[in-house]
């Protein structure tokens, strides 16, 4: 069985011309081709369609899919990690609609708000636990401070200076460029200069410290490393585990001859 491409567009919320240029790119190329020129697809499209759809979702852009879907090529591997993430998304929806909903309530009857309530959904500290038992209270308590005192302009341009940064390991590790190489090491410098901008890491608190500074910072970039490919949560901004290898075996390089 297989579906026009105007029955996709509409099926899946997008347009024909968007499938067309996803076929112009090779990202996305029909099953067949009919006599009238029309393009068809089959459910391995679509199952594709799926993958290209959550990748957008997760605000990467084209190239970098392509780089993602050509490197893991289990379509239901790939899927059984977005499910997990779409299910952890979901339960903070939800916390977020009930507590919406319960302020409307509150201020439209005259009741009164339960502030623990209002911002269920909205907790950026979902770490707090795990950052204070890694690197302790005060650097939790300096990084939380600083991201709170940020506006929404500086952080939207922080969230996508992080978006970018692994958006190029992404590109690099599926290149095949070696970890060691100069494009690798540039990028592993950069991550090295956006780590030492977040308050509370060992990163910016070795700042000015000069050698023992540096041994600070040399360690805490290689235990990231391997945290990176360790947990599946951090692994998936980088593409995964090869990604967060990729990504590992550069800083270490980078930290070895800098820090």
């Amino acid at each position: 069985m297989d579906w026009s491409i105007q029955d996709i567009a509409r099926i899946a919320g997008t347009t024909s011309r968007t499938l067309r240029h996803y076929d112009d790119i090779g990202l996305l190329k029909p099953s067949r081709t009919g006599h009238n020129g029309y393009r068809y697809y089959n459910q391995a499209a679509l199952v594709q369609l799926q993958r290209i759809l959550l990748l957008r979702g997760l605000g990467l852009g084209l190239p970098v899919i392509s780089q993602v879907l050509d490197d893991e090529a289990d379509a239901a591997r790939a899927l059984t990690g977005h499910l997990e993430w779409l299910k952890q998304e979901q339960d903070r929806l939800a916390r977020q609609i009930a507590s919406v909903t319960q302020t409307i309530e509150a201020v439209k009857g005259g009741g009164e708000i339960m502030a623990e309530d209002m911002f269920n959904g909205f907790d950026h500290t979902q770490y707090k636990d795990e950052v204070e038992e890694r690197w302790g209270k005060d650097a939790y308590a300096k990084g939380d401070s600083w991201w709170r005192g940020m506006n929404a302009d500086e952080k939207a341009a922080w969230k996508q200076r992080s978006q970018q940064l692994g958006e190029d390991w992404i590109a690099a590790a599926t290149a095949g460029i070696a970890p060691d190489s100069p494009e690798a090491q540039a990028i592993a410098k950069r991550h090295v200069e956006w780590l030492t901008g977040i308050p509370g890491t060992p990163a910016a608190d070795a700042r000015g410290k000069g050698a023992e500074g540096k041994s600070d910072v040399k360690g805490y970039v290689t235990g990231l490393g391997e945290m990176y490919v360790a947990d599946p949560r951090f692994a998936k901004n980088y593409g995964g585990a090869d990604g967060a290898g990729f990504v590992r075996d550069a800083l270490k390089v980078y930290a070895e001859q800098n820090l």
